[in-house]
């Protein structure tokens, strides 16, 4: 159960599933974030820089995440008390990344976006992207900016400022050992996560949203959070 000192619960409010299990070890794997990422890889020229040698190394690696019981879970400290959580979601014929944003005053989690077959997303713009990334809060699964930016399957951006590609290319450097970031930097910000790039705008509530056809952040989707829970959303994620 969550509580106001616990980063690092065994269930989410809302959410099913588990049994939860806080793996911080596995951001120090060069091989855990190759198939991380690999959901934002569409050509073959991206998955040759993100892959190269290590291919068979990151199958067996992510074949052996995949197939333990437990769900791999992290969590990313967000201004005022809210928190990100990305569950690894093992679960046989249903396996996926669950990108989830909660505060101990909300009754159950927000679903940001979840990367599997059945995707859905964009969950973050890259302000927020970067703005998660570069808060320095402690008590999370790390305070390095640099794994904290390689959310990045939850980006979907039409925009991104020119620093873009040198601050991917830096987290890819030090978290990644792959022969050529900056080749992969780019390759990977062209096609970011699987529901592709989205337009972001704000409302008539000063609420960010987006135009993404997959994305809960899209208010023309059936599927979108209701107006109070796209701004407590925005809110929370806000630069």
């Amino acid at each position: 159960m969550t509580n106001s000192g616990d980063l690092h619960p065994d269930r989410i409010p809302g959410y099913d599933g588990g049994p939860l299990t806080h793996e911080a070890g596995f951001l120090d794997e060069p091989l855990f974030w190759l198939g991380h990422v690999s959901s934002c890889v569409h050509s073959e020229e991206a998955a040759e820089l993100l892959f190269g040698a290590d291919y068979d190394a990151a199958g067996e690696f992510q074949r052996r995440l995949w197939e333990q019981a437990k769900w791999p879970t992290f969590t990313i400290p967000l201004a005022n008390d809210h928190r990100l959580h990305i569950v690894y979601r093992t679960f046989t014929g249903e396996a996926g990344t669950d990108y989830l944003l909660h505060h101990l005053d909300w009754e159950e989690a927000e679903h940001l976006a979840q990367d599997d077959g059945h995707f859905m997303g964009p969950g973050l713009s890259w302000p927020e992207l970067v703005a998660a990334a570069d808060n320095a809060l402690p008590g999370g699964s790390t305070t390095d900016p640099h794994a904290r930016l390689l959310l990045l399957p939850t980006l979907g951006d039409d925009e991104l400022p020119d620093d873009a590609v040198g601050r991917l290319t830096a987290a890819l450097r030090a978290c990644t050992g792959v022969d050529d970031p900056e080749a992969l930097g780019v390759v990977l910000l062209d096609g970011q996560g699987a529901p592709g790039p989205a337009r972001w705008t704000t409302d008539g509530r000063g609420c960010s949203v987006n135009d993404g056809e997959y994305s809960s952040r899209n208010p023309a989707n059936h599927f979108a959070l209701p107006a109070g829970r796209l701004s407590r959303v925005a809110a929370a994620l806000a630069p």
